[in-house]
């Protein structure tokens, strides 16, 4: 009999598909200030403790489309002290910021890649 209390796994890693992983990499060490732990030819890693954030190229990658038609399968929340200079710096370190937005508690953004990421303020984490 299987325990079912019991998890069958851990999250080891979230892996975000992009054209350029250094260029993924380096923007969310930046944005985040995670190290990045690994590097190669077509992949990338930063990690935070426990946490980790890969990034892998696929051939022929395409974004995904913002406002979302239907084809967004995910998208990162973070969470900032100060909501207006944490987006301010991650457009300055390469995310665009959409015109369309959905409502006043939080900002969408674009990283390099086009995925979509959210910000928000700290305390609405509790």
């Amino acid at each position: 009999m299987t325990d079912t209390t019991q998890p069958a796994a851990t999250l080891g890693m979230v892996t975000l598909d992009c054209a350029d992983a250094g260029v993924m990499a380096t923007f969310y060490s930046a944005a985040l200030g995670w190290d990045i732990t690994a590097q190669g030819e077509g992949y990338a890693m930063l990690q935070h403790g426990d946490l980790r954030l890969g990034f892998g190229e696929t051939p022929d990658y395409q974004a995904p489309s913002w406002p979302d038609d239907g084809h967004k399968q995910f998208h990162l929340d973070l969470a900032a002290e100060d909501v207006d200079a944490a987006v301010a710096r991650c457009v300055e370190l390469g995310a665009t910021k959409p015109e369309q937005q959905p409502g006043e508690t939080w900002t969408v953004l674009l990283d390099p890649a086009g995925h979509p990421f959210c910000m928000t303020k700290l305390a609405n984490w509790g």
